[in-house]
């Protein structure tokens, strides 16, 4: 390739910020050479990369917005010590079709059973299938829409959580919400209903979400909403955390 030429060819690229192209130019070139390639043979090749580049940029992206506490995958999972976990199930929500169908995701069970990992891997593998997620307590959740509130800004607020397409929502039945608290998710979850996925993680039986709400008509809406064609998982096992304190000690 002529001087000129391939100075024109990266100053074009350049001003389409296809950075990785660009990064890779040379090597593509020399290859192109080497192999006699053809010009749509080194086109593809060239354009595959930067394809390639912005795939995983995305997936980086999406990964960080979704404010993961911590990122752990489906594959450190440990299986084995959740007998009664239908594993043919999670391997098909990790395919991301419950997403499509806008059905919802409930991991029941008590404290250390890895409900938490379950719920972030499937919100991993979101991310990396292109899915808007975002990762927030339940408490979180309520106290971010109670301040929003109080500054006037909470419709702009329950609009952002409105639009991701996958919300999952930890701990909740941890911690019983305020009167407004409890209103305002109830509010902020009806946005998504039959809309986009929601994945849960409580520690709570159906029976006793009134707890935590309060108010017994609106716990019943709510769980008539988030149950609603949704996969339940009861996470029965033994807790791994007490597991591993009683081995240790």
């Amino acid at each position: 390739m002529k001087a000129a030429v391939k100075a024109q060819l990266l100053a074009n690229l350049k001003a389409l910020n296809l950075s990785a192209m660009i990064s890779q130019l040379e090597g593509c070139l020399r290859q192109a050479r080497e192999s006699s390639e053809d010009y749509s043979e080194f086109l593809l090749n060239l354009s595959e990369i930067e394809v390639a580049t912005r795939m995983e940029n995305g997936r980086k992206r999406r990964l960080r917005d979704a404010k993961f506490p911590l990122l752990k995958p489906l594959e450190i999972f440990q299986f084995e010590a959740a007998p009664d976990l239908d594993t043919r199930l999670i391997k098909e929500l990790a395919e991301g079709q419950y997403i499509k169908e806008a059905r919802n995701v409930i991991f029941l069970g008590r404290s250390g059973t890895g409900k938490t990992h379950l719920a972030t891997a499937l919100g991993m593998e979101a991310c990396r299938q292109g899915v808007r997620t975002r990762f927030v307590t339940g408490c979180g959740l309520a106290n971010e829409l109670i301040e929003a509130r109080d500054e006037k800004r909470l419709a702009r607020v329950i609009k952002r959580y409105a639009g991701y397409g996958l919300l999952i929502i930890d701990e909740l039945g941890y911690v019983p919400f305020s009167k407004e608290g409890a209103e305002l998710l109830f509010q902020a979850l009806a946005e998504r209903h039959e809309r986009k996925s929601i994945i849960i993680t409580t520690n709570l039986g159906f029976a006793d979400w009134t707890q935590t709400f309060g108010d017994p008509t609106l716990t019943a809406a709510l769980l008539d909403r988030v149950t609603h064609k949704a996969h339940v998982v009861n996470c029965t096992w033994e807790s791994y955390r007490l597991k591993d304190t009683l081995k240790n000690k």
